[in-house]
């Protein structure tokens, strides 16, 4: 790996993990109180689960994009990818600025259904450009999977 690349894959763990710092600070406040009060469905998982979770996604998006990138991200197909990547992971950031900073379920819902697309969208165009890119992003969408439907549980149950 030449210097460019070592680079662009310390920027791209920093982009990712950076977006969950910023993400954690609307969350962590509100997880023993507001939204402990929430009637929460049977398959919620223990609070204890998402934090290393969510460390571990944001790290295999972080791989997942500097593969990405280390391709030409100037024209065509990889550089819709690239932004669409980038798209997403500030959406992600939105979610929990608004379920949790501003305690908004249903906008939540409509945040992590829009990100559930643009991701479903994101790893397709990874796929054609990079097969473990797009492969890096499966345990991701099958957490949003998980984490949309909580949202809208949240959201029936709480209303």
């Amino acid at each position: 790996m030449n210097r460019r690349d070592i680079i662009k894959l310390i920027v791209s763990i920093a982009a990712c993990q950076g977006a969950g710092a910023i993400g954690s600070y609307f969350t962590t406040p509100k997880i023993d109180t507001w939204y402990a009060a929430l009637t929460k469905p049977t398959f919620a998982p223990p609070n204890a689960v998402f934090m290393p979770v969510w460390l571990t996604l944001y790290t295999l998006m972080a791989i997942a994009i500097f593969l990405i990138w280390r391709k030409d991200t100037k024209e065509g197909k990889n550089k819709e990818a690239f932004i669409l990547f980038w798209v997403q992971l500030g959406l992600n950031v939105v979610w929990s600025g608004v379920f949790f900073g501003l305690q908004s379920i249903f906008a939540g819902l409509v945040v992590i259904v829009c990100i559930w697309a643009l991701v479903l969208v994101t790893m397709i165009k990874f796929f054609k450009i990079s097969l473990p890119a797009g492969a890096l992003l499966t345990p991701y969408i099958a957490w949003l999977s998980i984490a949309t439907s909580l949202n809208a549980w949240l959201w029936v149950l709480n209303k």
